[in-house]
């Protein structure tokens, strides 16, 4: 294809950032984690290796997402707890903050809602920033492993991938056919796990995660959650993910409950004030 003679002068137009971080609500993080000082620890839920669990969440507590026993990778959905069709929204949470998330980012929910769900409080990963690659960690781009693509793209079914470990969690947490959970399974944060989009090609990578054990993110619970998170079989991410090859390991969920007093004054989020007209009255 013939580039015409302005290209370079039509490549060299400088960006313009969509959303301004600056007129987002901020979140309170002084006060989060003089909370978490004093949290207790309330409930414990382990993804096993090519699993996953679920947990729920108060609003007001802490969830804390650990590696146990050696480097996983994790793919997290979260619901409303009281309201399903609350979900996570992993495309509008990285049009906010951008492909990965660390300390002071949220997580933000569907629409209607759009209001945040979680904060992130600590990442022991904070430190990664973005490497040579243009890979970070805790990424807001992937959508999960499926069976689906692996069917497409290799004529194979492979039950073990994150989606299919967060519909049986989902399901059997609620008493739900795995049909009727299925629908509910949605983009995820993919925690730990280190991506990025190369630059000759721009297709999605993934590398060998950084994380250790003892490594953790700890997000506050801005509503009640409920959080289904699968220990992907891709184990660190640094070879494949959906397969049974890769070595995997545990990931610990621990939610932790502070002290009232301490968030004496703090309320959930409301649901977002857009009327829903939709230029109709």
């Amino acid at each position: 294809m013939i580039e015409p003679k302005d290209g370079a002068v039509r490549r060299a137009v400088a960006p313009v950032i969509c959303y301004s971080v600056s007129d987002l609500p901020q979140p309170n993080l002084g006060l989060y984690l003089n909370a978490a000082e004093g949290a207790v620890l309330v409930a414990k839920a382990t993804a096993a290796p090519r699993e996953a669990a679920c947990i729920e969440v108060p609003a007001g507590s802490f969830l804390r997402i650990t590696s146990v026993e050696g480097p996983q990778v994790g793919d997290l959905n979260l619901f409303n707890a009281g309201d399903l069709s609350e979900q996570f929204y992993s495309g509008k949470t990285r049009a906010l903050h951008g492909t990965h998330v660390t300390t002071g980012d949220r997580l933000w929910s569907s629409f209607p809602h759009l209001r945040p769900m979680a904060t992130i409080v600590a990442d022991t990963l904070g430190w990664y920033g973005i490497d040579e690659y243009g890979g970070s960690v805790h990424d807001v781009i992937g959508t999960r492993c499926d069976p689906y693509t692996g069917r497409l793209l290799r004529g194979s079914d492979y039950h073990n991938c994150c989606h299919s470990n967060l519909t049986r969690a989902f399901a059997d947490y609620l008493g739900l056919s795995l049909a009727d959970a299925e629908p509910y399974i949605h983009d995820v944060l993919n925690v730990f796990m280190c991506t990025g989009f190369t630059r000759d090609t721009g297709q999605y990578f993934m590398k060998a995660s950084p994380v250790r054990p003892d490594d953790y993110i700890e997000f506050f619970a801005e509503i009640d959650l409920l959080a289904v998170m699968s220990a992907c079989p891709g184990g660190d991410c640094g070879s494949e993910h959906t397969s049974d090859s890769a070595p995997c390991h545990p990931l610990q969920m621990s939610v932790r409950t502070p002290s009232p007093l301490v968030l004496e004054g703090w309320s959930s989020p409301m649901p977002n004030a857009y009327s829903g007209s939709h230029g109709r009255v």
